[in-house]
């Protein structure tokens, strides 16, 4: 017999098992997001979607899992200074920016179709990392400690043109379709505006914070979330994204784009899956 969280007197028709599985896989999406600066809610959504949970509170519940789990970690990376606060402002402000019109524009093209397009990005992005890794020479030793590590940006006009139309490209996708995009983001930030990966996962994730911090809001004014659930999975999320965000600087500069490169493909693979049985 299937025994509710309800038979506990809390408010939640999810069966205890189904609550005490979420809570471990949240632990460890929580591990593996702190790492490689993801707030990794793609990887939580399905699992809640198929255990049968009405997709509007899945998805609320969700965000606010990945929002309280990326201001721990964020907070972590921010302490070992591997965030750039001006990467976190010049991409930030554009990429909620983005999301907000994306929201009022996702009718004009089909929502699968723009996911799919979102998901063979992604796909690509972790290949590329996996290839970059692959060429990345090793070292006997973990990263450099973040004190004697430089950002070494250069600001110009253009470079912060160039990260603000990113920055906006991405938040417009992601809005459209209802997802925050940090693994567009993330290899973006890498790839094309030449980031530090490790400097790349603390902003990204302090990103992903503030824009999930927005887009919680409406789910909670329509009741779209299971808050004993949202209180199991978040402990636990919040614990191992914390412990994910210490592991980054020990880890080396190769292993690091390796895992990010790996993460890429498992999310953007389900990024397709969800298109296709969309």
């Amino acid at each position: 017999m299937t025994v509710p969280l309800s038979a506990f007197g809390l408010p939640s028709p999810v069966p205890l098992w189904e609550a005490l599985f979420l809570t471990v896989l949240s632990y460890g999406v929580g591990v593996l997001g702190g790492i490689v600066g993801l707030a990794l809610g793609t990887m939580r959504l399905p699992f809640l979607l198929l255990l049968g949970m009405p997709a509007p509170v899945a998805a609320g519940t969700n965000i606010l899992v990945s929002t309280l789990s990326a201001a721990t970690g964020s907070v972590r990376h921010f302490r070992d200074r591997r965030v750039d606060p001006w990467v976190v402002a010049v991409q930030g402000i554009p990429a909620v920016a983005g999301a907000f019109i994306g929201g009022f524009v996702s009718g004009w093209a089909p929502e699968a179709l723009l996911i799919g397009l979102a998901g063979v990005l992604v796909v690509w992005q972790g290949v590329e990392l996996l290839l970059r890794a692959r060429r990345e020479r090793p070292k006997e030793s973990p990263v450099a400690s973040p004190a004697t590590q430089s950002h070494g940006h250069h600001w110009t006009l253009g470079r912060i043109a160039a990260e603000a139309l990113v920055a906006l490209a991405i938040g417009l996708l992601g809005g459209a379709v209802g997802l925050i995009l940090g693994s567009l983001r993330l290899p973006a930030l890498i790839t094309i505006l030449g980031i530090d990966p490790r400097v790349a996962a603390g902003s990204n994730l302090v990103i992903g914070f503030l824009m999930g911090a927005f887009g919680w809001v409406g789910h909670v004014a329509r009741g779209q979330v299971d808050y004993p659930l949202l209180a199991l999975m978040a402990l636990t999320g919040m614990g191992g994204t914390w412990q994910g965000a210490r592991l980054t600087g020990k880890m080396s500069l190769r292993g690091l784009l390796a895992l990010m490169g790996a993460v890429l493909l498992i999310v953007g693979g389900l990024l397709l899956w969800d298109a296709i049985r969309r």
